[in-house]
């Protein structure tokens, strides 16, 4: 067995009642309520400018875990390199339309370009490096922080909850991301480095507020990639939750080679190794979400 593969001591093993591996006493969150019926969708964007933090695996394993708990998704993969389409086992170099023909052509119906995934009540909105263009082709448009909202207006009724996969950037793409969505995940990887740009993006996050998206707040910070076995990821933990407090998630990601393993599979580790602790950490932090008001 290898070493990152071992179980790791993290939110799914702490009781509720005692304290958890963000130092704070683990809420109980409860199985949430089914819904009555569909929409409007919430949207929420997964973001951070650093790479390599979580954030398609968070996007795809969340979306999987809230789909199992009824709620109906739609994932919206906004970076170029289609890691979230790849992941969900669509091959979007294949496709003669993907989100890039909607965000820079009219007459295109986004239904059209919805793909349903392997699983229920979990669609996606593919992308790939054609989207590299997208940046440069909007900067002339009118209201060009705005594309990705109006794309996805005609769809907000169908769907409980929209989770939009950004790029590692803070480019106009992932303005567009912040426009559009109500609510912004941030995965942040147990590691000093990571720690530095997370307040460059609350700045950017607060500018997007004040100037273009009013409604949109930070539903969390989500520890990714911990090993409670090592004092650093630990003390970066620590660290995060002093200087955000509450913003922080209870909930926490450990490392473990089941998501790379999950993801050559093309499917969540929610239905890849359904009873692996990771699994559990993602069924966590859908009910996590739900609780806080962060998800129907």
């Amino acid at each position: 067995m290898e070493r990152s593969d071992v179980h790791l001591p993290g939110t799914e093993d702490a009781a509720v009642g005692q304290l958890g591996p963000t130092g704070r006493v683990l809420p109980a969150f409860p199985e949430p309520q089914p819904l009555t019926g569909t929409g409007p969708a919430r949207v929420i964007a997964m973001c951070n400018q650093k790479g390599g933090v979580g954030k398609t695996t968070t996007t795809i394993n969340l979306g999987a875990a809230l789909a199992e708990y009824g709620r109906k998704v739609l994932l919206v993969d906004f970076d170029p390199q289609g890691a979230l389409s790849v992941g969900l086992g669509i091959n979007a170099n294949a496709l003669d339309v993907t989100v890039y023909n909607l965000l820079v052509e009219r007459g295109h119906d986004v239904r059209d370009v919805i793909r349903s995934t392997r699983v229920p009540r979990l669609d996606l909105i593919p992308a790939n490096i054609d989207l590299s263009a997208a940046e440069v082709q909007l900067v002339g448009e009118v209201a060009r922080e705005q594309v990705l909202s109006r794309i996805l207006r005609p769809v907000m009724d169908d769907y409980d909850v929209v989770l939009i996969d950004c790029q590692p950037s803070l480019g106009l793409l992932t303005v567009n991301a912040l426009t559009a969505a109500h609510g912004v995940i941030i995965p942040l990887e147990t590691e000093y480095f990571a720690m530095r740009g997370v307040a460059l993006l609350v700045e950017t996050i607060e500018k997007v507020t004040d100037r273009l998206n009013p409604r949109l707040t930070i539903d969390g910070i989500l520890p990714t990639m911990y090993d409670g076995r090592t004092l650093h990821s630990r003390e970066v933990v620590e660290s995060v939750v002093r200087h955000f407090g509450d913003r922080v998630f209870h909930t926490v990601i450990s490392r473990t080679v089941k998501f790379p393993d999950a993801t050559l599979a093309a499917e969540p580790i929610t239905t890849y190794a359904s009873a692996h602790q990771g699994a559990g950490a993602y069924r966590q932090l859908a009910r996590e979400l739900i609780a806080r008001g962060g998800s129907p």
